[in-house]
């Protein structure tokens, strides 16, 4: 992360009266979270903790997201507009966002398709975890272990599945099959020491070139 105490200096406090909102988005999937209000305190806390702060309005006193809920928003990043006055919050959120119990405070949060590609990279964290952690019931770390030739098997295997529910015409069957693929491969590209950016670059490559 590279904003600072320094750069909260240079924020417009006068605008909003010693406060700027906060927008606050989902690191994994690009969804925004929420909005709510920092002033200088609440944002030096924020970077000091390393946990998403606030300033309430109704209470006129600092909050720290998650305080009595335990939902709480893991601080990533913070980035100002052009016009010094709003934040962009990137958090990593442990647990709902809205009081209302909903991922986000706009609705219940379900992902746009383009906002849900997004949360491949998390796929391919959550998936590196099991494997550094082991798990004694990880299906990823048990398969993992048995090593490249067994992975590529499996994708193998989900490949064909793939190709039967296509024929089949049955697109939810297509939908979870080709889940099942796409697991696989990750965990495959893994233990080759790639990852799906890898695969998005030579795809993106291939489009400059014609």
């Amino acid at each position: 992360m590279n904003f600072t105490a320094a750069d909260a200096d240079r924020l417009d406090w006068k605008k909003g009266d010693g406060l700027v909102p906060a927008i606050v988005q989902d690191q994994d999937t690009g969804s925004v979270l929420m909005l709510a209000y920092m002033n200088r305190e609440a944002l030096l806390e924020t970077l000091i903790r390393g946990r998403v702060v606030f300033f309430s309005r109704s209470r006129g006193a600092l909050w720290e997201k998650g305080e009595t809920s335990g939902n709480a928003l893991k601080l990533v990043d913070i980035q100002a507009d052009c016009d010094a006055d709003t934040l962009l919050v990137t958090a990593l959120p442990v647990g709902p966002a809205c009081h209302r119990n909903t991922p986000t405070c706009f609705g219940e949060g379900a992902l746009r398709p383009e906002d849900a590609v997004r949360f491949l990279g998390k796929l391919e964290t959550v998936i590196a975890q099991r494997i550094a952690d082991k798990p004694e019931d990880s299906y990823t770390a048990k398969l993992f272990a048995r090593g490249t030739k067994r992975m590529a098997q499996k994708v193998g295997e989900e490949g064909v599945e793939v190709a039967l529910a296509a024929m089949a015409g049955d697109n939810a069957e297509l939908t979870s099959e080709s889940a099942d693929l796409l697991y696989h491969l990750t965990l495959l590209l893994k233990a080759r020491g790639l990852s799906l950016g890898d695969v998005a670059a030579e795809l993106a490559a291939r489009h400059r070139s014609g």
